[in-house]
């Protein structure tokens, strides 16, 4: 009875183990693939498959994520181009938990999303591996604070334009370190030479001072540029700081004059020295009053060697433009001289106002040019 309910005769019938077989490690694979990938949202139209898997290798390279041996951490990359994210597949289920403290990094100039995918099982992650984050990850590395990871959406990134192509990119962030400590940095490269193309986006840490940064920054001359500093979704209108802000903002822009001059990039000694934030406009329209000033320049400057001429211009009194009013110029009878005023009179104070000290070209001083 029993054998006629099996068609299928005893000797054609396949053993268990003559049936194929995923190899284990390909089991092992599927069944921890939802735990070994991120998502990535918010990518730049410019990224690829080999870019993002090319930059997220090396981000966990330097922060010493990689805990599955020498090599690239991501193996996959999915990109999904209409709608700019990306599934990035890790080597091991630990190396994944650490990508996810890269969320907010800048990637080609723009902060990107780090998420669990949707397909994401936490209890069954939590049987596989950590996780979380290694909290010893060295997140500095990559321009991210540690524990600052989440909330680093587009709104707060700051676009900064007009960037001269000498500065570094440690120059550069002091200078924005001027308003506080920076959540994220990039300054964008050309691929080719790795040159700056002189444009680079950041977030502060302490996102109540985005617009006070703007505000400050934007529009002040560096070198033969002017800076473009505003939110970088906001388009040619940024925001204004509040009223409670305006103190902040004042100190600030005090502390700016001192890094501008840091940034100067190396000029030859000359025997003409400049000074900014010396002397105002309205202090110069009295006679009496220039006359003062000029003497009292004459004494304190001449202790650094030996002054062949002191020049201050003047406003109009018709109130029209002079060129280089605000200014002072010191010529000494040598270079050295100029050498010590300069080393002398720069971060003083005069009327409260922090002095800056550059050399001027003689060539142009001689010919009258004060606009320099």
């Amino acid at each position: 009875m029993f054998p006629n309910m099996f068609p299928l005769a005893t000797s054609q019938m396949q053993p268990f183990s003559a049936l194929p077989v995923m190899p284990v490690q390909a089991m092992t694979q599927q069944a921890t693939r939802h735990a070994r990938r991120v998502y990535v949202g918010g990518l730049p139209p410019t990224a690829n498959e080999q870019s993002v898997a090319t930059f997220f290798s090396q981000v966990m390279a330097k922060i010493g994520g990689n805990t599955a041996g020498p090599g690239d951490a991501v193996v996959n990359v999915y990109i999904n181009h209409d709608k700019k994210f990306a599934f990035v597949e890790m080597r091991s289920v630990e190396e994944a938990s650490n990508a996810m403290a890269l969320d907010g990094i800048i990637f080609e100039g723009a902060p990107v999303k780090v998420r669990r995918p949707t397909d994401y099982n936490p209890s069954l992650a939590a049987t596989l591996g950590p996780s979380q984050p290694n909290p010893n990850l060295n997140l500095g590395a990559v321009g991210l604070t540690p524990g600052s990871a989440g909330g680093l959406d587009g709104p707060d990134r700051i676009f900064v334009g007009g960037l001269p192509y000498y500065f570094t990119e440690t120059q550069i962030r002091e200078l924005l370190e001027t308003f506080g400590p920076l959540r994220g940095f990039d300054l964008v490269k050309d691929r080719e030479t790795g040159n700056s193309k002189g444009y680079a986006f950041c977030v502060y840490q302490d996102l109540a001072v985005t617009d006070i940064a703007c505000a400050a920054l934007n529009g002040i001359k560096m070198g033969d540029k002017t800076l473009t500093v505003r939110r970088a979704n906001q388009g040619a209108n940024p925001q204004q700081p509040k009223p409670e802000q305006e103190s902040i903002l004042m100190h600030a822009q005090q502390q700016i004059a001192l890094q501008k001059l840091m940034l100067q990039p190396a000029l030859v000694a000359t025997k003409v020295v400049c000074l900014t934030h010396a002397v105002s406009s309205d202090e110069l329209k009295d006679d009496e009053d220039y006359e003062e000033i000029l003497d009292d320049m004459r004494q304190e400057c001449s202790k650094f060697g030996t002054l062949v001429n002191v020049v201050i211009p003047r406003p109009q009194p018709n109130g029209e433009a002079t060129p280089g009013v605000g200014k002072v110029f010191l010529e000494y009878v040598d270079v050295d001289g100029a050498t010590k005023a300069r080393a002398g009179l720069n971060g003083r104070k005069f009327g409260g106002n922090q002095v800056v000290a550059v050399f001027y070209p003689e060539n142009k001083f001689a010919q009258g040019d004060y606009e320099g």
